[in-house]
C-alpha cells in the first residue's frame, strides 16, 4: 500500500493560511500605530510641504545649471574679470527671499494647528480612550512633524548652498553676512523652522483656538526673526587690524575677499580711536588739517571673514535647536497633565 504524502491524509496539522496583512507589512517599512494616525490626520499638510520642497529643489537644480553654463564662459571655477557685468542675480536673491519666509509659513500653517485643531474640535479627548496615552500621542505629533520639516528644510538648504557656492566668495552677488545668504544656507533654515514650528505647537496647545494660535504664531515667528537678525553676527570671532602708515591713498589695509567690516576708525598716536567720519571736511586741505590736529596715524578695522560663516551658523543653530528641545519638553510635560 503506497504511503500518502498529503498532510491532510496523514492526519497532520493543516498549514496556516498566509496573512495578507503580515505579507504586505513585510515588503518594506510602514507607519503603524500612533505614527500612522498622525500621518493620516495631517497628510495634506505633509504632502504639500514635500511637494513644494521637490519643486523648489528641481528649480534650483535647473537654475544652478544655467549659472554654471554662464560662468564657464569666464573660466569657472577660476573666474576672470567681467562676469559680474552681465550676471543675473535675480533668481538667486528671489529664491533666498522665499526660503526666508519658510520658517514663518510652516510655523503658522503646520505648527499652530497641530494641537490647536484637535483641542478646539474636541477630537483630542479621544486620546483618553486609547491605550497609547497622552505622552505617546504628543511625542508622535511632534516627532512625525519634526521629521517631515527637517527632511524638507535640509533638502532646500543643501540645494540652495550648492547653487550659491560658485559665487559664494563674491559680495557682488550676495553678502554672506546678510540674512538672504546666512539664513538660507547651512543648518540655519532647519533650526529656524523647527523652532518656529514647535513654538507654534506650544502656542496652539495653550490657546486651544486654531485661528488665534496662527495669528500669535505669526507674531512669534516675526519676533524670532528680528532677534536672530540682531544676534547672528555675535557668533563670530571678530578680527582686528591696525595700521600706522597714515590714512592717505593706498593706506587702507587689505582685507580677505567678502570680509564683513563691522567697524572702521582712525587710530591716533596716543592709541585712541576716533570715527572715520570725524574729519569729513568740505575740502581736502581742511580734512588733512583735521587729521593732523587729531594726530591720526592709521586705521583700526574690525571685521568677520567668510571663513567663519560655517562655524557661526552651526553655533547659532545649536542654540536654536536647544531652545526647540526645551519647548518640545514643555509641550510634553504640560500636556501630560493639563491637556484636557
Amino acid at each position: 500500500m503506497s504511503t500518502m504524502t498529503s498532510t491532510g491524509s496523514t492526519g497532520g496539522p493543516a498549514p496556516a493560511p498566509s496573512d495578507p496583512a503580515r505579507t504586505k507589512v513585510g515588503r518594506g517599512p510602514r507607519l503603524s500605530g500612533m505614527n500612522w494616525l498622525v500621518w493620516r490626520q495631517h497628510r495634506a499638510a505633509y504632502w504639500t510641504l514635500l511637494a513644494a520642497t521637490a519643486i523648489t529643489v528641481a528649480v534650483i537644480a535647473y537654475q544652478r545649471g544655467q549659472m554654471v553654463t554662464y560662468l564657464e564662459g569666464y573660466g569657472w571655477p577660476d573666474l576672470k574679470s567681467g562676469w559680474q557685468e552681465r550676471f543675473d542675480q535675480g533668481p538667486l536673491n528671489m529664491t533666498a527671499q522665499l526660503l526666508g519666509y519658510a520658517p514663518l509659513l510652516i510655523g503658522v500653517f503646520m505648527g499652530a494647528p497641530l494641537l490647536a485643531g484637535d483641542l478646539e474640535s474636541g477630537t483630542a479627548k479621544l486620546v483618553n480612550a486609547q491605550s497609547a496615552g497622552r505622552v505617546r500621542w504628543l511625542a508622535a505629533k511632534l516627532g512625525v512633524t519634526a521629521l517631515v520639516v527637517t527632511v524638507c528644510t535640509t533638502a532646500a538648504s543643501v540645494a540652495f548652498t550648492w547653487w550659491w557656492s560658485p559665487v559664494k566668495s563674491s559680495s557682488y552677488v550676495m553678502s554672506w553676512s546678510d540674512a538672504l545668504a546666512f539664513d538660507s544656507s547651512g543648518p540655519v533654515p532647519v533650526a529656524l523652522t523647527l523652532l518656529t514650528v514647535v513654538g507654534g505647537v506650544a502656542i496652539g496647545m495653550l490657546l486651544r483656538r486654531t485661528l488665534l494660535s496662527m495669528a500669535v504664531t505669526f507674531g512669534f515667528a516675526v519676533a524670532v526673526q528680528m532677534v536672530w537678525s540682531r544676534v547672528r553676527l555675535f557668533f563670530g570671532d571678530v578680527v582686528t587690524v591696525t595700521t600706522g602708515n597714515g590714512v592717505g591713498d593706498g593706506s587702507f589695509p587689505k582685507l580677505p575677499d567678502s570680509a564683513n567690516v563691522l567697524d572702521q576708525s582712525y587710530l591716533t598716536a596716543s592709541g585712541d580711536l576716533i570715527g572715520w567720519g570725524s574729519c569729513n571736511e568740505a575740502t581736502d586741505k581742511a580734512a588733512a588739517a583735521c587729521l593732523d590736529k587729531a594726530q591720526v596715524v592709521g586705521w583700526h578695522i574690525e571685521y568677520l571673514p567668510l571663513s567663519q560663516m560655517s562655524a557661526m551658523q552651526w553655533l547659532g543653530s545649536s542654540i536654536l535647536l536647544a531652545l526647540t528641545a526645551a519647548i518640545a519638553a514643555f509641550v510634553i510635560l504640560w500636556g501630560r497633565k493639563r491637556l484636557f
